[in-house]
């Protein structure tokens, strides 16, 4: 049985993004070197689609 390894010792590197470290996962093998932002809310706040919050005057019903 292989042995586990401990997320301390897993690679980590800085969110482009938030600027949080964040662990190497399984599924990143491939292209570790390609990832860029820990989660996919912290890409689309990057890309500037961040979804706004709706104003005080829309109360959301259609006219």
């Amino acid at each position: 049985m292989p042995r586990m390894r401990r997320k301390a010792d897993l690679p980590s590197k800085p969110c482009a993004a938030c600027n949080r470290p964040f662990a190497w996962r399984r599924k990143w093998a491939r292209d570790w070197d390609a990832v860029k932002y820990c989660s996919d809310a912290c890409r689309r706040l990057a890309r500037g689609g961040a979804i706004a919050a709706p104003s005080a005057d829309d109360s959301g019903r259609t006219r």
